[in-house]
Order: C-alpha cells, then sequence, then structure tokens
C-alpha cells in the first residue's frame, strides 16, 4: 500500500504498538479489523508524507468475454503492480477484495465507506482494468 517496504514495517509496527498500549491501558482494540482500519490509516498518512504521483484519468471498457483468458495470461506481479497504482481508496477497496479475506460488511467497516461508494469503486476499477487488460494482453484470435 505505501510502495515501500520500511514505510509499510514501520507502519505495521507502530500499529502493533498502540494496540499493545491500548491493551496495557484496559482498553483493548475492539476486535480484528482495528488492526487493519489503523494499519491502513497509518499507511496513508505515510504516504502523504512523501511524493504523491500525478492523478491521471484512465480508460474504462465494459468486461469482456475474453477477460478470464487475459487474466489467465497474466504475472500476478502486473496485477499488485496495477492495483498499487490505483488512487486511494479504490486501491485499498482492490487490495483487500482480491485478497478474499473479509466479507462487504468486513470491506465497508474497513474502508469506513457505504455499499453504494464500495459498489461505484469495484465496478470502476474492473472497467478501468478491463481497458487495462486488452492494451497489455493480447488474446490470439481462435
Amino acid at each position: 500500500m505505501t510502495g515501500d517496504v520500511g514505510k509499510a514495517q514501520e507502519a505495521f509496527r507502530s500499529t502493533v504498538r498502540e494496540a499493545a498500549r491500548r491493551a496495557a491501558d484496559g482498553e483493548p482494540p475492539p476486535d480484528r479489523l482495528w488492526f487493519f482500519r489503523e494499519a491502513r490509516w497509518r499507511c496513508l498518512a505515510v504516504c502523504d508524507e512523501g511524493i504523491q504521483a500525478e492523478h491521471i484519468e484512465m480508460g474504462e471498457e465494459e468486461l469482456s468475454a475474453d477477460a478470464a483468458d487475459q487474466l489467465a495470461r497474466l504475472d500476478a506481479e502486473q496485477l499488485a503492480i496495477w492495483i498499487a497504482g490505483a488512487p486511494e481508496p479504490q486501491r485499498t477497496a482492490l487490495a483487500l477484495f482480491y485478497l478474499d479475506e473479509f466479507d462487504h460488511h468486513e470491506l465497508l467497516s474497513l474502508l469506513e465507506i457505504k455499499v453504494t461508494e464500495l459498489s461505484a469503486l469495484l465496478a470502476k476499477a474492473r472497467r478501468q482494468f478491463q481497458a487495462w487488460l486488452d492494451a497489455v494482453v493480447q488474446i490470439e484470435a481462435q
């Protein structure tokens, strides 16, 4: 999420320290999602301190019938790089969605957004991803 291993590790360590401090004060984190929410906010804060990428408009395409074949040809690193380049909160929504560790209610809680916002973020990302796939992955005519 930070694009820098050192920054990510520091965000993780500071989150764990905060959880330990809260527990020592008799106020442990209320649920497991607290850790993810807290780490996310710390990562966003670290990213705000660094150089920000220039905002660009990404093309969008409707989902293709060839999308599954295109995706199968894609390297996992390419998908991770594409997700890392998405703007926030879309980047977090995609990363958490594709981790497949959280249900939709947990995603909403982590991102602190409404159902319609999550739906719009994921739908827009899928169309943008399809446009990117069309440009990067060629499917041979069958």
